[in-house]
């Protein structure tokens, strides 16, 4: 689904780099940086 600059994002839910799950939800009202980094070491 593309997405339109300044177009609000969809809900969704993500595990933290603490692998607890964390929603866009709890994140309203503040700023949010999608980080995807692949494995280390794998031929992405």
């Amino acid at each position: 689904m593309p997405l339109q600059i300044g177009q609000a994002a969809p809900g969704f839910n993500l595990k933290s780099h603490k692998m607890e799950f964390v929603s866009l939800e709890e994140q309203k009202g503040k700023k949010v940086l999608l980080l995807f980094i692949p494995l280390a070491f794998t031929p992405v």
